[in-house]
């Protein structure tokens, strides 16, 4: 097999295209946007691997952007080690969703799908990402993100039905068996995530007011973009494509329990944050469902497996209620704190000053991070 090359934007430049799902209008071919957002230095190794997944899958039309969130030596050295490759700042607020929302500013393609940047793609995974949108109604899909674990393992605490909080996918019903075909929610996991450009553009991006900044475990950013397209689009569809599958590096930290009741407990402070924008019906609308049925099923099956000899079921059964009640928690501190006021879309370099320091925040002087945590 031939080597692939590629133009700076990361586009084909010689060879046949393969075949790529149409538009569902007969309008041709969709193309695809791919956007990594990264931050720190300390994942090098995985940036590169997930840039390198991806290039291959690269056809005529198709564009690869590499956005660097507030890192001037990160965005110095990846421009140097890829020189072909389109590497830009970060020109909104500090975090995931200004990242993202200059991502899709930067490119043109119809659709944008977003890629962690610690997440390796299988070499199918961008035509299976795509497929599903050959019905018009989908305007997202989202991959199927296994888990990397680490030299350690997974703990053996860890319960499947807590995959999201490092970034994987889960099982919402009584089997935790990766789906065989594509399955309707109300949002995809970000770690590997496509949304259509004109839905995008429909509800002016991702809101600043939501979302990661930095190691700060704070998320839903997707979950409230989802939310806002299908209450301005009532026909809208989300699916997830089973075999579009990622690989989800999870580092030591996100394996400790400290991690997990962190990143529960901000879970709930960010879906507060979405409830008070788009309302609790929808910002809750899988949760409820996830907690009443899902969760108690899961516990009960950890218990069975700790009374037949399975000690660490015990610890599993405990790190579900455990988790639930950290969520609540942080749900009902949020829920009392003083909300923001950033409007959708909010990411964008109009609204940002930048200090002497080199961060960037809202032209008020204060910074997304700082929002979130008056938020809570």
């Amino acid at each position: 097999m031939s080597q692939q090359s590629t133009d700076a934007t990361g586009a084909s430049t010689e060879g046949t295209p393969a075949p790529r799902p149409t538009d569902g209008d007969g309008d041709g071919p969709l193309t695809a946007a791919v956007v990594v957002c990264a931050y720190t230095e300390r994942r090098w190794d995985d940036l590169l691997d997930a840039i390198d997944s991806v290039v291959p899958q690269l056809r005529t039309g198709d564009e690869l952007v590499v956005v660097i969130d507030h890192n001037d030596v990160l965005l110095e050295r990846l421009r140097a080690a890829r020189p072909a490759l389109r590497v830009i700042p970060n020109t909104g607020t500090n975090g995931l969703s200004g990242a993202r929302n200059t991502g899709v500013d930067a490119t043109t393609a119809d659709v944008v799908v977003f890629l962690d940047d610690d997440a390796t793609a299988e070499p199918d995974f961008l035509v299976r990402m795509l497929a599903p949108m050959q019905d018009p109604t989908v305007q997202g899909t989202g991959g199927w993100a296994e888990p990397v674990w680490p030299a350690s393992g997974r703990p053996g605490w860890f319960p499947e039905s807590f995959l999201w909080v490092v970034g994987c996918s889960y099982q919402s019903g009584a089997s935790t068996d990766r789906p065989a075909t594509p399955v309707p929610v109300r949002n995809p996991l970000g770690c590997a995530m496509a949304i259509r450009r004109t839905a995008l553009e429909q509800v002016a991006g991702f809101s600043g007011a939501v979302g990661r900044v930095g190691t700060h475990p704070v998320g839903a950013e997707e979950t409230e973009l989802c939310i806002r397209i299908g209450q301005a689009d009532p026909t809208a569809r989300f699916m997830i494509e089973p075999t579009a599958v990622v690989h989800h590096h999870v580092t030591d930290d996100r394996t400790r329990f400290k991690y997990f009741r962190s990143r529960c407990y901000w879970e709930g402070v960010s879906k507060a944050v979405v409830s008070r924008a788009v309302g609790a019906g929808d910002a809750l609308s899988a949760e409820r469902g996830h907690a009443a049925k899902v969760l108690p099923l899961a516990a009960l099956q950890a218990l069975r497996a700790g009374l037949r000899g399975d000690r660490a079921g015990f610890g599993r059964a405990a790190a579900i209620v455990g988790g639930l009640g950290f969520t609540v928690a942080g749900y009902a501190r949020g829920l009392l704190a003083r909300p923001t006021a950033m409007p959708p879309g909010a990411g964008q370099a109009a609204a940002t000053t930048t200090g002497s320091d080199g961060t960037t925040g809202r032209a008020d002087g204060t910074t997304a991070e700082q929002r979130l945590q008056e938020s809570a």
